[in-house]
């Protein structure tokens, strides 16, 4: 009977998918689910929910809740599994200043959790509280997998898989769509089902589709030309405009990559924004929305006691029960490099095929990425490991550095401005980042 605990249980929608999958998992349907949290309000609420699930699917699982930091070692003792979900500093305040600071220096953002300016200090405010977790782990529940949900992915999980002993692999939702996302977008979508095989490795976020195929014929070649003819305004503009220029499709979406190069938003090429329908301010309108949705949502989903769930396509529970039964299952996971990515830095957080049984996760060796992709990589990779540097070692130098070697912000801002827009960040976020010398 393992034992899932559920960090930043207050994201109710995603427990919801995550817990409901382990619930519907005969290996994991009598597991103790221990939901945490430090939000009170937010964590009742899923536990009504998760309740409600259980009590429909026969009261198999038993669901304890711990609520604040206090209390978190209970939570995390024993553990099998510790699946991460939290965001540290939330809409308001901390994405509010992420977006409103940098505006004041004309930077435009669309989504900013990933990397960027906001990227580095939703790290340099997340790190700190992620290896609290990990250092409580090693106490309390030293043989468990640390699932990792949050992002940045790259610089939260690289920095657990370098600095502490915690077996982690990180999870992001965009590799297992990708290839049915592109297919479906050039018109090919009839075509996609268990027969299509693909292979994508790279960065999280910026990982290449290096093959598709079908019956062993390969796709590519019918995918670029449709993708070609497209000549309607579209949500994945940036997308296919990489595929085009790079040679491989990227695994997120286009408004997160926009910002990720030097290409797209550019203060002296406005045009471009329309040109490739590039949703600035993206990230906090979606809040916003989320939060309104929630409000509208509460009740039926914690309210209901005929409330069901339909297993999804998340990772997690697929990793749980392949490490119970035994029986192997491919994901895409961020691991640490170590040279399965040989034209990458070894220390930098990759992500690669990964097959788990209950051995662990094990990665797969890839070699060289085409020389372009790992050319692009590696400028996202830069300001990943500047900013773990930074949080590790409270060097202020570091968060300079690393904002320094952003290519969105290289391509917009002078040195003195992105310093003195460090500056102004590291004030407005006193309290929520460690005092850096």
């Amino acid at each position: 009977m393992p034992k899932i605990t559920f960090m930043g249980a207050g994201s109710t929608v995603f427990a919801k998918n995550v817990l409901g999958d382990c619930m519907l998992t005969p290996s994991l349907e009598e597991s103790v689910i221990a939901l945490y949290d430090i939000d009170a309000k937010r964590l009742d609420e899923s536990y009504l929910m998760l309740s409600a699930i259980n009590n429909n699917l026969g009261g198999k699982a038993r669901i304890e809740k711990y609520c604040g930091v206090e209390n978190r070692k209970d939570a995390l003792r024993g553990a099998n599994y510790v699946v991460n979900a939290i965001q540290v500093g939330g809409y308001d305040p901390c994405t509010i200043t992420d977006f409103e600071i940098p505006k004041k220096y004309g930077l435009k953002q669309t989504i900013a959790d990933t990397l960027g300016i906001g990227g580095i200090f939703r790290a340099l405010r997340t790190i700190p509280v992620m290896m609290d977790f990990a250092h409580d782990m090693e106490e309390v529940c030293p043989n468990a997998w640390f699932l990792n949900y949050t992002n940045p992915m790259a610089m939260l999980t690289g920095a657990i898989q370098r600095y502490t002993g915690v077996k982690t692999v990180g999870l992001c939702h965009s590799v297992q769509g990708c290839t049915k996302g592109l297919m479906k977008r050039v018109g090919m979508g009839d075509m996609y089902d268990d027969a299509v095989q693909w292979k994508i490795a790279g960065i999280n976020h910026q990982a290449w589709l290096l093959e598709v195929t079908k019956d062993g014929k390969d796709l590519y070649p019918e995918i670029k030309r449709r993708a070609a003819e497209i000549t309607e305004k579209h949500d994945d503009m940036v997308r296919l405009e990489i595929m085009k220029r790079f040679g491989y499709y990227v695994t997120e979406s286009s408004e997160h990559n926009a910002e990720y190069m030097p290409f797209f938003i550019k203060d002296k090429y406005p045009e471009l924004v329309d040109r490739f329908n590039i949703p600035l301010d993206e990230y906090p309108r979606r809040c916003i929305k989320q939060i309104a949705d929630w409000e509208k949502r509460r009740d039926e989903l914690t309210k209901d006691p005929t409330l069901s769930h339909t297993r999804t396509t998340e990772y997690a529970s697929y990793i749980m029960e392949a490490m119970e039964t035994n029986k192997p299952f491919k994901i895409g996971g961020n691991v640490l490099n170590n040279g399965l990515i040989t034209n990458l830095p070894r220390n930098a957080c990759v992500e690669v095929p990964c097959l788990v049984d209950a051995s662990g996760v094990t990665p797969c060796y890839i070699g060289d990425l085409p020389e372009q992709c790992a050319a692009m990589n590696r400028t996202n990779i830069n300001v990943q490991l500047l900013t773990i540097e930074a949080a590790m070692t409270l060097k202020k130098d570091r968060i300079y550095q690393a904002a320094m070697m952003d290519p969105h912000l290289q391509s917009e801002l002078s040195i003195d401005d992105i310093v003195a827009m460090c500056d102004d960040l590291i004030v407005a976020h006193k309290g929520w980042i460690p005092e850096f010398k």
